[in-house]
């Protein structure tokens, strides 16, 4: 087999391909903007076909839940959980849930560089760093293979990430008796930014304030939760700053040109209220429209139960949380992804260019984006 998808738009990077493979064929490689697809060593490949069998693009109709799930406003009974979460403490309330039960936790951390990644937590401690929010495209590896293992040795798993790597994973791990123990916890996703132009932004920062990077902020709670405020709090510091502050750059990127995000995000399979996963959390942005009263500058999540596992979670989520049913229809307005993809401008392409040719630097100053 020559390839497994034939536009860079129809493969989202979740690696489900490359862990399948008996023969070791497949290797997720970069291209210029550093998103990861598929490459076959025909030399290897044996024509199984099982890379295209599980590829969640391919098969998106048989990974959904058939029915639209119940919508749920949410906020933890934890001050300092809502201090350190990124909006209502929903991922905290259901992670929980697993460490209380001798649980594994795999979410998206920083390594020591600041590159994203998927990684498993079996304290509160290592889970804690799962919590706030990575704008990038994660660095799956062969974290599949990993769950894969420890489901086989009767362990219970909580995998939370984009709605992509959770259909990857939901397919790799098949309709088998492992996937008895497999819980999947998907995210409302705007889009996922190159981890390129995140390499690229972290130099800019340690070139312009001296020393290296120390710490990162994508979403912080140093300004009030709400959907403007979300877009302002990319907060950082160097080993030669006195204190974290502020940088609007990398968001005007993401949000405003629409342009560092992967190609398949802008005609994603999984932007509709039939989610891949048990359970979908995100922010509860609009309550201030339908209940403004509801409204808590600390955060609120929603929280989507979609299946009789999210049901089982939810049940459980009643001992930390306090929540209240709601119309899908608040949500579905104000959370642009699950009625449909990203739209890219026209001139994407022109802005990588430049971003090859001459650097981000440069290409940001071109675009005008500045602090």
């Amino acid at each position: 087999m020559e390839y497994i998808f034939e536009k860079k738009e129809d493969c989202c990077g979740c690696s489900a391909c490359y862990n399948v493979c008996p023969k070791e064929a497949i290797k997720m490689t970069a291209d210029r903007e550093e998103f990861l697809y598929p490459k076959i060593n025909q030399s290897l490949c044996i024509d199984c076909q099982l890379c295209k069998k599980i590829c969640p693009v391919i098969n998106e109709k048989e990974l959904k839940n058939k029915v639209e799930g119940d919508f749920y406003l949410a906020i933890h009974k934890s001050n300092d959980v809502l201090k350190n979460s990124t909006s209502g403490g929903a991922f905290t309330a259901v992670s929980d849930i697993f460490l209380k039960e001798n649980g594994i936790i795999c979410g998206v951390d920083f390594d020591d560089n600041f590159c994203v990644v998927h990684k498993m937590a079996e304290t509160s401690e290592e889970r804690d760093r799962f919590r706030f929010s990575k704008y990038v495209q994660s660095e799956l590896g062969d974290i599949f293979i990993q769950i894969k293992k420890e489901l086989i040795a009767g362990r219970k798993i909580l995998f939370s990430g984009t709605p992509c790597q959770c259909a990857g994973l939901k397919a790799y791990v098949g309709n088998t008796s492992l996937k008895k123990n497999l819980y999947i916890c998907d995210l409302i996703c705007h889009s996922v930014p190159s981890p390129f132009i995140w390499e690229e932004f972290k130099k800019i920062l340690e070139k312009e304030n001296g020393g290296i990077l120390d710490e990162v902020h994508f979403r912080t709670k140093k300004l009030d939760w709400s959907r403007s405020n979300s877009n302002k709090s990319f907060l950082f510091s160097t080993t030669e700053m006195n204190d974290v502050q502020g940088d609007e750059r990398f968001y005007k990127m993401f949000f405003g040109l629409l342009s560092i995000s992967r190609p398949s995000c802008s005609a994603c399979r999984f932007t509709d209220t039939h989610r891949v996963s048990d359970i979908t959390i995100a922010d509860y942005f609009g309550i201030e429209e339908f209940s403004p009263e509801k409204y808590d500058k600390r955060g609120l999540s929603l929280v989507i139960v979609n299946n009789e596992k999210g049901e089982d979670i939810l049940n459980k989520m009643k001992t930390d949380m306090e929540m209240e049913k709601r119309k899908s229809s608040e949500s579905v307005k104000h959370q642009q992804r699950l009625s449909c993809p990203i739209s890219y401008p026209e001139n994407r392409e022109e802005f990588w260019d430049n971003v090859i040719e001459v650097g981000l630097e440069e290409t940001m100053k071109k675009y005008k984006i500045f602090k």
